[in-house]
């Protein structure tokens, strides 16, 4: 996370992985949850095996490790947070 606070502005992560949205309604419903204030940047994640993710107590997701870079891929860059949408 480095310095920036997590999508809900925690100040430390939720768990020692990278949650994965499974479709893009769940991706939009984490970017939809940004509470930071700040634009939030949404990645594929390639040649992940579903058996390797571990469900969080929340019920969501998350790859137990460090993803590495060439294995990403940008699809939408600095999605403001909602109130700053227009719909």
């Amino acid at each position: 996370m480095g310095t920036a606070p997590g999508i809900a502005g925690s100040p430390a992560p939720e768990q020692e992985g990278c949650f994965l949205a499974p479709d893009e309604w769940t991706a939009d419903w984490f970017v939809d949850m940004n509470n930071t204030g700040g634009p939030v940047d949404v990645w594929v994640v390639e040649g992940v095996d579903p058996a390797d993710l571990v469900t969080s107590g929340e019920g969501y997701d998350y790859f137990p490790g460090v993803i590495p870079a060439d294995r990403l891929r940008l699809v939408r860059a600095d999605v403001p947070p909602v109130d700053d949408r227009a719909f």
